[in-house]
Formats: structure tokens, C-alpha cells, sequence
């Protein structure tokens, strides 16, 4: 056990509350409220309750273990692990359900800032795999070279040899390196679902070790091109879903062939390489060294694009004319106030602003409507079935 784990266990009976903004319901325990893991609102359930000490505060969590009254949405998880590894949060929700919750969490989100109280949220455009989606797995390594995950809430540590979530590819891959590994305390195991191509880092030296290891970047295929995408790059961890991102991007800003496109923390170049035969120019920013070197790779042939490499805020300012069309892309903390000014200063024709993150996401887009820009709507999408994280595709326009 870590020394930062739950020390003191005991169980209660709990009548649950809401979802809170990670997934677990709040419920009341002793006139506190807490939250509880595998559970559905308006459920009564009995719980392990764990008090425990985190980053210098008090914390109180509750893990299901029993359902007195469940709920109508509730089925049982498919996964063994689910509980003892909280990497899932809702495999217990049936999926109607999980897309209904993610679309009620942004609408709260939305609903905090009077200038967008009239938006338009629309239902959650469903996964098209429920399961074994994901394309990229970080794993804690522990006892002799076993792979797992680590508990959030107890935070021990549980052997994992097949995840559902994951490419069949990076579950082959567990099930050669499970037990092996102990060389390390940390794995990353990339697959291109598309592909077939697969990046495990670190190097590994073992001899016992049956697969290459050590690559420096692997290769996926989106929309019929192809992309290099290194270990440190960001790459959307959904392939499938990612495709269908693109395609709402493409629709959302009606590109006329001629437009100039800004794609804003553009990564590897995935929106700019994808878009460009449907705009005159594209101008991609991005920061990062490593996913500025897959962008000069991805790029290749494509005449029309041009990679500026800095921060966003500093960057975007600097461009000059104003765009036709915008695609705002950035990490889960969301937009920085310079980067926000520009797009206000510029209001071009059409915006999309895409976000793993509903709270982030609102807070700017209030910022893009209180500037001017209106706001048309917001499309949640489902990139992590079975978790509580939802992707959103948000569209703005000029309002000329």
C-alpha cells in the first residue's frame, strides 16, 4: 500500500445524490458530503467508505459494494477489474444512459453563464465501439514486472492482463510483457487501430522480453492519410471517434475552397492535413518540438499549409489578417486569455472550438460571446465510452 492510501475503512449506508464533475455520485455522510464510486443517482447502496489524507487534505470516498435499490440504468460491468481499478468510471450505466449523463454534465456547465443560457446542447453523438476503443495505454509496472493500474481511491495497485477498453494491439502486448517488465516503473503502449503499428516505451533491455520496444513514434491512418505520430506527441486516443471529429469540423465551418484556416494547438497537423483540400491556405500553430517534427513528416505534398511553432497566444495575434475560419483545439485547462482576445479582435466568419473539457469550455466560450462572437451550438461526442469524459465540438460564427 502507498503511503498516501486510506487508512481507516468502514462501511455505510448511503442514499445517492447527483453526479459530480468526475464521474461518482455525491452522497451525505455524517452532514458531509462525499463522493461514491459505482453508483447511479438515486440509488440506495451500501458502501466501503474511505478516509484517507491527499495532497495535504482530508478526503472521505465511498466505493459500492452492495445495491439495495438500484437504479433502472444500472446493468452489471463487464470487466473484472471494475472497482478494484477505477479507470472506468460507468461501465455499470447502461450505455443510453452514459451518453445522457454526458450531455446533461456540459448542459450544466453551459447553464453557469447567463450569456450562453440559451445554447442549444445537442444529444451526444455515440461511440461507434463501446469497448476496446482505446488506442493508447499508460501503465504502472510493480512486483517483479507486473502491469496495472493504481486505484484513485485506495490507491493500490491491481495486476491487469487484459484491459476492455484497449486495441486488441496493446492487449497482445500486455499479455507478452505482463510479468517482464520490471525494469521499469512506468509503460506506455501505442497501437494505430488503423494500422497495426505499435510504439512501447520505454526501451526494454530483457532478454525474457518477447516484443521490440524503444520506438520512437508509430503510424496511424485517418481518413485515408497517413500520420507519424511520436511517444511524447498528443494524438486523440479514440481513432474512430476521432474521424468522425474531423468530419463535424469540416461540416461545422463550411469551408468554401478558398478560405484561409488557422488550426490553433494543431499537434501532429491532423485537422490542418485533413482540411487543407478544402481551403485556399492553412496556417497551423503548434508548441511542442516533438509534434512539430510528426507535422513535418504529416505534411508532406500538401503545398497550401504552413506550421507557425509557439505558444498560441503569442502567436495567434501576430498573423495579420483575420481568418475565414478557426479551429480551436487546445489542452484540457482550456484557452489563455491573450489566445481568447485575438479570436474576439478577429471574429472570423466561422469557429469551431473542440474541448476535453466541459468546465474550460464554457468559461471561453462566455468569454466569445460576451466579445461579440454568437454561439451556435454545442455537440457533445463520446471519445470514452464507459468513462465519465466527453469531447465537445463547439461552433461560433461572426454573427454577421
Amino acid at each position: 500500500m502507498t503511503p498516501d492510501a486510506p487508512k481507516d475503512q468502514e462501511s455505510a449506508t448511503l442514499t445517492l445524490g447527483d453526479m459530480d464533475p468526475f464521474g461518482d455520485t455525491v452522497a451525505q455522510l455524517d452532514g458531509e458530503a462525499i463522493n461514491v464510486f459505482g453508483g447511479i443517482p438515486g440509488e440506495h447502496v451500501v458502501c466501503d467508505i474511505f478516509r484517507y489524507r491527499r495532497r495535504g487534505k482530508r478526503r472521505v470516498s465511498g466505493i459500492v459494494t452492495e445495491v439495495l435499490a438500484p437504479s433502472p440504468h444500472r446493468v452489471a460491468p463487464p470487466c473484472p477489474y471494475f472497482g478494484a481499478c477505477t479507470g472506468c468510471q460507468w461501465q455499470h450505466i447502461t450505455y443510453p444512459h452514459q451518453i445522457e449523463l454526458k450531455r446533461e454534465a456540459v448542459e450544466r456547465q453551459i447553464g453557469k453563464y447567463p450569456e450562453l443560457a440559451d445554447v442549444d446542447v445537442s444529444p451526444t453523438v455515440a461511440g461507434p465501439q463501446m469497448l476496446g476503443y482505446r488506442n493508447h495505454a499508460r501503465f504502472s509496472v510493480r512486483r517483479q514486472g507486473s502491469l496495472g493500474f493504481i486505484n484513485r481511491i485506495t490507491r493500490r495497485f491491481v495486476t491487469i492482463d487484459h484491459c476492455m477498453l484497449m486495441d486488441p494491439g496493446i492487449n497482445e502486448a500486455v499479455a507478452a510483457l505482463q510479468g517482464r517488465s520490471g525494469e521499469t516503473s512506468k509503460l506506455s503502449i501505442r497501437v494505430g487501430s488503423n494500422t497495426g503499428d505499435r510504439l512501447v516505451q520505454p526501451a526494454l533491455m530483457s532478454d525474457e522480453i518477447p516484443l521490440t520496444s524503444g520506438q520512437t513514434h508509430y503510424k496511424e491512418r485517418l481518413l485515408d492519410r497517413m500520420f507519424r505520430v511520436a511517444s511524447p506527441s498528443f494524438f486523440q486516443v479514440n481513432t474512430a471517434q476521432a474521424e468522425s471529429i474531423a468530419l463535424m469540423v469540416r461540416d461545422r465551418l463550411e469551408l468554401t475552397g478558398s478560405d484561409t484556416l488557422v488550426d490553433a494547438y494543431a499537434g501532429v497537423g491532423t485537422f490542418a492535413v485533413l482540411l487543407a483540400s478544402s481551403v485556399g491556405r492553412v496556417i497551423a500553430i503548434e508548441e511542442s518540438d516533438a509534434a512539430m517534427r510528426d507535422a513535418a513528416i504529416n505534411t508532406l505534398g500538401v503545398e497550401n499549409l504552413v506550421f507557425r511553432q509557439g505558444k498560441t497566444e503569442d502567436v495567434l495575434g501576430t498573423l495579420g489578417a483575420t481568418p475565414d475560419a478557426l479551429i480551436v483545439d487546445p489542452p484540457r485547462a482550456g484557452c489563455q486569455p491573450p489566445a481568447l482576445d485575438a479570436i474576439v479582435r478577429w471574429k472570423p466568419r466561422r469557429t469551431v472550438y473542440v474541448s476535453c473539457d466541459p468546465e474550460t469550455l464554457a468559461r471561453d466560450l462566455q468569454v466569445l460571446v460576451r466579445g461579440g462572437l454568437r454561439l451556435e451550438k454545442v455537440e457533445p461526442v463520446d471519445m470514452f465510452p464507459q468513462t465519465y469524459h466527453v469531447e465537445c465540438v463547439a461552433t461560433l460564427s461572426s454573427g454577421g
